[in-house]
């Protein structure tokens, strides 16, 4: 064998101390954002069937929630309101006592170091079910954009610390940016979904934050899986229009557009691992096919090995956990 000329790969692979050494990808609790759904009522803690250890809370345990993610050392959460009153142009959204505005003044007043992301949309609020107002059974792009800056605005004033606008309407960044401007909230930055395709992936979700839509669809509006050129043009949009952070949603199933996005900005690229992605791996470890922490990690190091800086999942407590081990 002397004779043969190879390179020894295997010299850095030795031991558990020379893989850390050399490990070219890292996951800390810092990167995680954890999302919570907030519901209206007293002493509702309601696990989403479809979502395993993912619960809808009412303020009264909302508390409770927070401080747990503190103890494990997370420190940004978003959150998704279910209002207990919908209409056709989403009034419980930028209402000043809307589950999310209430919600979010808890947040900061019980535990003022979290960063308290707001989710911006109408899909929640409305009773059609749609990201923005409808007419003529169509989505009125330029009169949704009224409606979303003013919810953003109250988010802001209820101590949002980032707004993020997952409408996916032409012009969302420009309208929301110049309104919290407008408003006294030019320090306040904008987390855009700037890449949201129209994905299988988010049937759980909607079963936690009761938004599926009463007829049609969301592929007018939100992008085709099977575009890679669109997402750059939407995300160009959005640094244009003065986006602060860039979201990529869903992650799993577009990690090359995610590293195509990251390549070409310099913004925060944030991942979005969202609830058809953990419920697969809930349901998979549940029957004992898969070890659930070695894939929830390896799945999570592929979303930063792509380029994402941050991660929102609903898997961060049990990430912080294996971290912590």
């Amino acid at each position: 064998m002397s004779d043969l000329q190879f390179k020894r790969h295997r010299r850095l692979r030795r031991t558990d101390s020379m893989r850390a050494l050399v490990r070219e990808t890292h996951l800390r609790k810092d990167d995680l954002i954890y999302p919570i759904f907030v519901v209206e009522g007293e002493q509702v803690k309601n696990e989403v069937a479809s979502m395993p250890g993912v619960h809808q809370v009412s303020l009264d345990y909302l508390t409770e929630e927070m401080n747990e993610l503190v103890n494990l050392g997370i420190r940004s959460v978003i959150v998704f309101g279910v209002p207990s009153e919908k209409d056709e142009v989403g009034s419980q959204a930028y209402h000043q006592e809307g589950i999310v505005q209430r919600a979010i003044r808890q947040i900061k007043e019980e535990n003022p170091s979290l960063t308290v992301i707001a989710d911006t949309c109408l899909c929640q609020y409305t009773d059609h079910g749609h990201c923005g107002i409808v007419r003529d059974g169509d989505i009125d792009n330029d009169e949704s954009l009224n409606y979303l800056t003013q919810t953003a605005v109250t988010q802001a004033e209820a101590g949002a610390d980032i707004i993020a606008p997952s409408n996916m309407m032409d012009g969302f960044v420009a309208a929301i940016r110049k309104g919290l401007d407008e408003a006294g909230f030019s320090n306040i930055p904008v987390m855009s979904y700037a890449v949201k395709y129209a994905s299988a992936f988010y049937g759980p979700f909607r079963d936690a934050a009761h938004s599926s839509p009463q007829f049609g669809d969301r592929r007018a509006y939100q992008m085709d899986p099977s575009n890679r050129l669109e997402a750059i043009r939407e995300a160009q949009s959005d640094v244009d229009e003065g986006a602060d952070f860039l979201i990529v949603k869903p992650a799993l199933a577009y990690l090359d557009v995610m590293r195509e996005v990251k390549d070409r900005y310099n913004l925060p690229l944030v991942a979005y691992n969202v609830s058809g992605e953990y419920s697969m791996i809930k349901a998979a470890a549940q029957n004992g096919w898969v070890n659930e922490q070695e894939i929830v990690m390896e799945k999570l190091t592929s979303m930063k090995r792509a380029g994402a800086d941050l991660i929102i999942t609903y898997f961060a407590k049990d990430a912080a956990n294996y971290l912590d081990q």
